[in-house]
């Protein structure tokens, strides 16, 4: 038999069961389509983070801490057999404004900065957002750390205004920004105030008494709205406030904003700062310059070193999506098994004759065979469009709320050109597989018996 004819059998033979057909290769959509999306959802939300980190340079910092957990609790350094004198000089050394001198001299060094971040909470007109503070000197300000959208930026001396992110504003109920430059709005910090609440009384703390802060308000005026606030490195904190490092000193503030800040306070006392975050010229150069400040007795963290555990983080969730999706791929397997045993036995009779007059084994295989894998094809093609179709109702509605809440439009799914074939590859490989019984079975119908076959 020539191929035109298996093609001409297939075909045939499924539009007679038209119905059966259309069922089976519906499931088969099904299948293609929800493991498309689950997959182009991982591999979205992959893009979408290291496309972050790259456009936010994040893998061209390093922070630089004055002492770690594991120093300040006697343990060892973050560096592989560091002596006890090295730690002893970890702990000596203060992360102060001398120390981030010679930290930017280092070559490979573009800007050093303190990390200063304080928790407040910020009002403006009746809106009221607790929110984190970030404290920089006005030189960083006028640099691509922060984007700014209306307004200025900070001057040497300025000592009264702040910046204020657009995602802020819009959760404090402003929806226009430009008409928001100059009013007046008010930072209230957290201070320790232990007169009417003392520490022994901590029962009554526990019980839901009153805690040990009150509230020190301080007005300023809004003279920039930016896009993108507090990226000074790879930190968990979201600062949608900056105000000037000079007039934060002057600050009353509660300057614990983790645990790991009430441990290093000492280097705070001592006019050091208990973090600092140094940008490079180029990830090529972050090993060398993690060296150097390692070496003046510093611990460091450097985004770009967790790429690997990144990536492997990704893998897993590609497999649990993977897998997720292959339960109804396995379902859609088993209805083409069905249709197709189904179909050999409506057939007995038409086989036999097939034998009778010349057909052996190995075409009746290729004619069930060509049937599964045409299935296959249209479940693939029609279950990519599937597919693709639902990931953009999915993100249109999710842009749609999330744009209620000031995020910028993200888009979720990502279809590269190797989902898109190895979705229709992979349909006709699974309905390849599924037919391979039924084509066996059919192959060993006896001609006699079949011809007799009511």
């Amino acid at each position: 038999m020539k191929f035109r004819d298996y093609v001409e059998f297939s075909l045939s033979s499924l539009w007679k069961r038209k119905l059966r057909t259309f069922l089976t290769t519906f499931g088969v959509v099904i299948g293609i389509g929800a493991l498309v999306a689950m997959v182009s959802f991982g591999k979205g939300i992959q893009r979408n983070v290291m496309e972050g980190f790259r456009t936010l340079e994040l893998f061209n910092y390093i922070t630089v801490y004055a002492g770690s957990f594991d120093q300040i609790l006697g343990g060892r350094s973050g560096r592989e057999g560091a002596a006890p004198s090295q730690l002893a000089k970890g702990l000596s050394v203060p992360l102060d404004d001398a120390a981030l001198e010679k930290i930017g001299a280092i070559p490979g060094v573009e800007m050093v900065f303190p990390d200063i971040r304080f928790p407040a909470q910020v009002s403006l007109g009746e809106g009221e957002e607790f929110t984190f503070v970030q404290a920089l000197p006005a030189k960083y300000v006028t640099t691509d750390l922060v984007q700014l959208r209306a307004g200025q930026a900070l001057t040497s001396g300025e000592n009264d205004g702040l910046i204020i992110s657009d995602s802020l504003l819009r959760r404090l109920g402003v929806r226009d920004f430009e008409a928001n430059i100059g009013a007046e709005i008010t930072v209230s910090t957290l201070v320790l105030d232990l007169s009417g609440s003392p520490l022994t009384d901590l029962a009554s703390v526990l019980g839901g008494g009153r805690l040990p802060f009150k509230r020190e308000p301080y007005v300023f005026r809004i003279i920039g709205i930016s896009e993108r606030m507090g990226l000074g490195g790879p930190s968990l904190l979201r600062s949608d406030v900056i105000l000037s490092a000079d007039t934060a000193t002057n600050m009353e503030k509660l300057a614990f904003t983790s645990l790991s800040d009430l441990f290093r306070a000492s280097d705070r006392m001592a006019g050091g700062y208990a973090l600092a975050n140094v940008k490079l010229s180029s990830p090529q150069r972050v090993d060398a310059v993690k060296a150097r400040i390692e070496d003046m007795g510093f611990e460091t963290f450097a985004l770009i070193d967790q790429v690997e555990e990144i990536k492997s983080g990704f893998v897993f969730m590609d497999m649990f999506l993977l897998a997720v999706g292959m339960i109804a791929i396995f379902v859609a397997s088993l209805g083409i098994m069905n249709t197709m045993i189904m179909s050999i036995l409506e057939r007995y009779s038409e086989i036999g004759i097939m034998k009778a007059v010349g057909a052996g084994n190995q075409d009746i295989r290729k004619i069930f065979i060509f049937e599964s894998c045409v299935i296959g094809f249209a479940g693939g093609v029609f279950g990519l469009a599937l597919g693709w179709l639902v990931s953009r109702v999915i993100n249109r509605i999710a842009n749609y709320f999330l744009a209620q809440q000031g995020v910028p439009f993200i888009e979720y799914f990502n279809f590269p050109w190797w989902i898109c074939l190895g979705s229709i590859g992979f349909a006709i490989a699974i309905s390849l597989v599924s037919g391979l019984y039924p084509a066996e079975r059919a192959a060993r119908i006896d001609p006699v018996i079949a011809l007799r076959h009511d």
